[in-house]
């Protein structure tokens, strides 16, 4: 897992999240409903199901209109585009769970790059859902341990390639201890604890490292600081 805390260390949520579906198969949707229902009677996180989309048109729309917290998203919907969704929103406030039924390593790498927050395999939903959801809603990233392996390769591979050539980010000391605990899935309280500084601290140097970095998302930052080799894994 991408996150760097356990799941029982994860901040308490008490709140309820609303929910954007995104997959074209009715049947999946029903099982996501139920799943979710499932999690909320259990659980200090209630998730509510706002809407529910077949196309990216029809959830771009959606996600103007509702606003939810959190997206559940197939992107093999139509032909592969529910990475445009990611493109297309990527100034939006929602974090986007990608839900694949496909363990392809680019395919992993292009949708954390457009700005998921997370990525699991349908085939392991049962287990993976509910942990991926808290650790989004926990602004951290969830990669399951079984994709983590492929994308951190693609990674190492385009750090050095014209795709990614760039000029390093001038940094200070501080902001790249920042950056490196960001990276590692912390949370602004996880970070201020482990340098000793106060959240707002931190709130600050993310948002000096987002400006130097050209990025709006804490995921959008762990991508760039991973190409260009600010950081290490």
């Amino acid at each position: 897992m991408f996150a760097a805390r356990s799941h029982s260390e994860l901040v308490p949520l008490h709140r309820s999240v609303s929910v954007l579906l995104v997959d074209d198969n009715l049947f999946f949707r029903r099982g996501l409903q139920t799943l979710l229902d499932f999690y909320s009677s259990t659980g200090s996180l209630t998730c509510r199901v706002v809407g529910q989309a077949t196309s990216v048109d029809q959830a771009l729309k959606l996600a103007t209109e509702q606003s939810p917290n959190l997206v559940l998203l197939d992107l093999s919907l139509s032909n592969s585009q529910g990475l445009r969704f990611l493109q297309e929103r990527s100034q939006g406030q929602e974090r986007v769970l990608v839900l694949s039924d496909r363990q392809d390593d680019e395919q992993v790498f292009r949708a954390m790059q457009a700005g998921a927050y997370g990525y699991i395999l349908k085939e392991n939903l049962a287990e993976r859902l509910w942990p991926a959801i808290k650790t989004l809603m926990n602004d951290q990233i969830y990669l399951s341990p079984e994709l983590a392996t492929g994308f951190f390769r693609l990674f190492q591979f385009y750090s050095g390639s014209p795709f990614i050539r760039a000029e390093a980010a001038h940094l200070t000391e501080r902001e790249q201890e920042v950056l490196h605990c960001l990276v590692q899935g912390a949370s602004n309280s996880a970070i201020a604890q482990h340098l000793h500084i106060t959240v707002a601290t931190v709130k600050a140097h993310l948002t000096a490292i987002f400006d130097k970095l050209n990025v709006r998302s804490r995921t959008q930052a762990i991508v760039k600081a991973l190409k260009l080799g600010l950081v290490s894994t």
